[in-house]
């Protein structure tokens, strides 16, 4: 029995970027940003996660880069000596200290732009999504037929094809599933079964979806075939080189994919 799958992790920062300024990124002024906070260019290296020596190297660049020099290393004094930022390297870590806060301001009111307009959030969410499965294909959850153990649930996609699958009724409680609701389907392509003549009473698989090949792929076992949907959807089929040999697949072909309904991964869009 397929599992079923809630995305409740989606993130809403749908706009990010790093500042970087003259060349300078966060870990230059991160660095900087550690010596003058410990005076010292061995922990700072350790606190950024640097060996001492890749620190020097960045800390020599940005010296022998600048007008002015930007750390400086003493010894003996007060406190035994030990490594600091200049007049100059102050100025300029506060310098990117205030671009930082006004770069995530800037950030801040583009999310929340792109929140306020519904169809681009929910292209948001969909691109974001990541699984290990070969197919992730989204459709509109359009009927919710509950059994006495398990519940099926019909998925129609852009192009109009049904999928059908098939969940627990405690995974149907818990998701709170709902006609008009969007949803994902994940399925393995190893779990896909490619016919050229589609006859109902020579397969006990439910979900049957007429298509086109696109590409055949073969190593020197399987054979991988990406069949395109009329709605534009692609699905992924891993078969065995000899299958693909007897069936003959060459772009361009008609082809039915079959999966029964326990193969897909049921999962939801929660909202953000």
């Amino acid at each position: 029995m397929a599992d079923s799958l809630n995305h409740n992790n989606i993130s809403t920062a749908w706009v990010d970027g790093e500042l970087r300024l003259a060349g300078l990124d966060s870990r230059m002024i991160g660095l900087l940003r550690a010596i003058d906070q410990s005076g010292s260019l061995n922990q700072a290296a350790k606190q950024v996660g640097l060996s001492y020596k890749g620190a020097w190297q960045i800390i020599e660049r940005a010296n022998n880069g600048a007008p002015k020099t930007l750390v400086s290393t003493a010894t003996g004094g007060n406190k035994g000596g030990g490594t600091c930022l200049t007049e100059a390297g102050r100025s300029l870590l506060a310098l990117f200290t205030r671009l930082e806060q006004q770069h995530q301001h800037f950030l801040e009111r583009l999310n929340r732009g792109l929140a306020d307009d519904p169809d681009t959030v929910l292209l948001l969410q969909r691109l974001v999504v990541k699984t290990s499965a070969s197919n992730q294909i989204f459709g509109n959850i359009t009927a919710i037929q509950a059994g006495a153990v398990n519940a099926e649930i019909i998925v129609e996609l852009k192009g109009g094809e049904q999928i059908i699958t098939s969940i627990t009724q405690t995974s149907l409680s818990e998701l709170g599933l709902q006609v008009g609701a969007d949803a994902v389907l994940l399925i393995n392509s190893a779990d896909i079964t490619l016919a050229i003549d589609f006859d109902p009473a020579r397969f006990s698989a439910r979900n049957c979806l007429s298509g086109s090949v696109i590409r055949v792929q073969q190593d020197e076992v399987n054979a991988e075939v990406i069949v395109l949907l009329p709605g534009g959807e692609t699905l992924v089929a891993m078969i065995t080189q000899q299958s693909a040999q007897s069936l003959a697949l060459v772009p361009g072909m008609s082809v039915w994919a079959m999966f029964k309904t326990n193969t897909p991964v049921l999962g939801v869009m929660l909202p953000s």
